[in-house]
């Protein structure tokens, strides 16, 4: 559908990636990832139209209509939230006032048999014809479902979006963008304003509806849930892996065992270069060895590595006292503004505990935080247990750095013993290495400043961590530092996260916000989901249920529930196994592919193209991905026809 050709970007004569090229097919779904500052956004605006490469040229089909989601964007607000998400058919709007004027026209006019007449009823026809084709007036329907897939109450519709946060301002241009239906969509960080369940809603919407589709996120179980092919953006150059993201984890990771192995190799070919170049420069009969050693030399093309991987470091929270039995306490608590947001609150948590805050936006998971901080007046008890020291972390946190310190001296003047020694380390795997340690904090964007806030919390004394959206900011590897220091915390944790990777495997009890009430699940955040999920199958409505709706099967249906569960079950494990071979054989597809690549690296050296056997290998790896890719599809198309 879309050729990406040559393409070439420099800022300030410093190459971003070069003489890039790759195709985007219809229906693919594509996740692009790379380092922060390797050209993600970058390459969406060029492919969007929105910045011109500095070389190399995007080519789209005749007709091709592109969506662009950028992760900031100037909102307007002088529509209701209806009004804005009408302006996604504006085209169909207009379609239907010219239908009305030339219907008026032709009420008005009586020269039937003249050809300027024959050619009004021929442009109505056809106008007629292409606005029933583009469903007509019927879009109301599906603007409705839309916004109240992304989290909009119908009761909201008419309210002013400059009454509305930016979060909940990006959800209306998002649903404008779902609603026009554009044949490629490119979404650069969706889910970042997102809850758990319009999260899952959009993901429904990528699977089943929308065209070819590239995102960025940091979201790693959305990306597994939604895209198949992953592009990395690395060294300048970009990487197809025609698999998901976890399996494109497994094979870069290999990928970089190679060129790790290959740069090796290559450094000791050059240092056996150079040491023979000076040791027999100045010998008469080594004059023509000497010279072709230095023309050897020069042909070398230094072999680029991936940056060092810091996922692999580990950050353990400072010893800290201990706190009584139970931290926190809560009976009967309410809170209302103009209106009731949570009621009847109770619940008790352990010391050592770690539980997650679920649920929409607006429900309350932050008001009942500002209680338990005792920011805000309530109704009721609630007690912090004897001796808790709470340390917490939101976005406004970020406000409360000294904006004339650097980032390395922020952190240096928190951290105790051992830890000063790892200072940039530690720095390095949120996303400050080399320079950016060196930079004043009043510089900072706001989402640098909330990862400075996170790090500086790490490294404090507490006994009781209170996070709401800690990881808005971070990427996946400063994600895996993060949680791993959590899970090794021997305080208690409440986590208000939608971050469903995040949380898998870190909480294991899930409190769930809704319509005024909260209520306990045990267990971790699946757990809840598949409760969730399996009473939205039973009650029909189009979002998931509060957490304090329960809906009961009738007695005499049991019989018949038991035969569909068991007939649901049966489905199940088929299509887990079908999704289980289309993996295997992306993998294995992957796999043969960066093999032959690498032949043919190895075939274009003067060494490779004498070596027969090489040869041999490569018409072999080639039948075998014939082969592979004939599985592929095979498995796809069963798995497509799968219930």
């Amino acid at each position: 559908m879309i050729s990406v050709e040559h393409l070439s970007v420099e800022f300030s004569a410093k190459p971003l990636f070069t003489d890039v090229s790759f195709v985007i097919n219809d229906r693919d779904r594509i996740a692009l990832t790379g380092k922060n500052g390797a050209g993600k956004s970058t390459m969406l605006k060029i492919i969007a139209g929105e910045q011109q490469p500095t070389d190399g040229v995007v080519a789209l089909p005749k007709g091709c209509t592109v969506g662009y989601l950028p992760q900031v964007m100037e909102l307007a607000g002088n529509r209701t939230v209806m009004e804005e998400a009408l302006l996604a058919f504006d085209h169909i709007r207009e379609l239907q006032a010219d239908i009305e004027r030339m219907n008026l026209e032709m009420a008005e006019r009586t020269d039937y048999e003249s050809e300027d007449y024959m050619s009004l009823v021929e442009r109505y026809t056809h106008a007629e014809e292409r606005f029933q084709m583009m469903g007509g007036l019927n879009f109301h329907a599906e603007v409705e479902r839309t916004l109240m897939g992304l989290g909009f109450e119908r009761s909201e519709f008419q309210r002013p979006t400059r009454e509305l946060s930016g979060g909940w301002r990006m959800r209306i241009e998002l649903a404008k963008l779902l609603l026009r239906a554009p044949d490629v969509l490119l979404l650069d960080e969706p889910t970042n304003h997102l809850d758990i369940e319009s999260i899952q809603w959009l993901e429904q919407y990528l699977q089943q509806r929308a065209g070819a589709v590239i995102l960025v996120s940091h979201d790693r179980a959305f990306i597994n849930n939604v895209t198949t092919r992953t592009l990395e953006i690395s060294c300048g150059r970009v990487w197809d892996y025609k698999v998901k993201y976890d399996a494109y984890v497994r094979l870069r990771a290999e990928r970089r065992e190679q060129q790790l192995r290959a740069y090796e190799n290559q450094q000791k070919e050059i240092a056996d270069l150079k040491d023979f170049i000076e040791r027999f420069r100045y010998k008469p009969t080594k004059a023509v060895q000497v010279q072709e050693r230095i023309k050897q030399l020069n042909r070398i093309v230094p072999i680029e590595v991936d940056d060092v991987d810091n996922s692999a470091l580990h950050l353990k929270f400072p010893p800290c006292q201990r706190s009584g039995d139970f931290p926190l306490i809560v009976e009967d608590l309410s809170k209302s503004y103009d209106h009731p947001v949570i009621q009847h609150v109770n619940l008790t948590i352990r010391r050592g505990e770690k539980v997650a805050f679920v649920g929409r936006n607006g429900e309350g998971k932050s008001t009942l935080v500002k209680c338990i901080l005792g920011e805000i007046p309530f109704e009721g008890t609630l007690k912090v247990g004897h001796n808790a020291q709470i340390g917490y972390f939101a976005q406004n946190q970020a406000q409360l750095l000294d904006p004339e310190l650097t980032v390395f001296d922020t952190i240096d003047r928190v951290a105790r013993g051992d830890i000063r020694t790892r200072i940039r380390d530690i720095l390095g795997a949120f996303m400050f290495g080399g320079e950016a340690s060196d930079k004043k904090v009043k510089v900072l964007s706001g989402g640098e400043r909330s990862r400075l806030a996170m790090i500086k919390l790490l490294l404090e004394p507490v006994n009781f961590l209170i996070l709401d959206e800690p990881t808005n900011h971070l990427d996946m590897r400063s994600k895996d530092v993060l949680k791993e220091a959590i899970a090794a915390f021997d305080g208690t944790v409440i986590v208000v996260s939608h971050d469903r990777q995040f949380l898998d495997g870190l909480v294991e009890r899930v409190y769930s916000f809704g319509g005024g009430r909260v209520r306990e699940h045990l267990g971790g955040i699946y757990d809840w989901l598949s409760k969730a999920s399996h009473s939205l199958s039973e009650g029909g409505t189009a979002s998931l249920p509060p957490a304090h709706k329960v809906t009961e099967a009738p007695s005499g249906a049991v019989g018949e529930a038991a035969s569909s569960w068991a007939a649901q079950k049966a489905a199940a494990r088929q299509r887990k196994k079908l999704e289980k071979a289309v993996t295997d054989a992306e993998e294995k597809v992957a796999q043969l592919e960066a093999a032959i690549h690498l032949i043919e690296d190895q075939l274009a050296t003067p060494e490779g193209a004498a070596d027969t056997t090489l040869y041999d290998k490569y018409t072999r790896f080639k039948q075998q991905l014939a082969a592979a890719e004939e599985e592929w599809m095979t498995a796809s198309e069963a798995l497509a026809s799968c219930p």
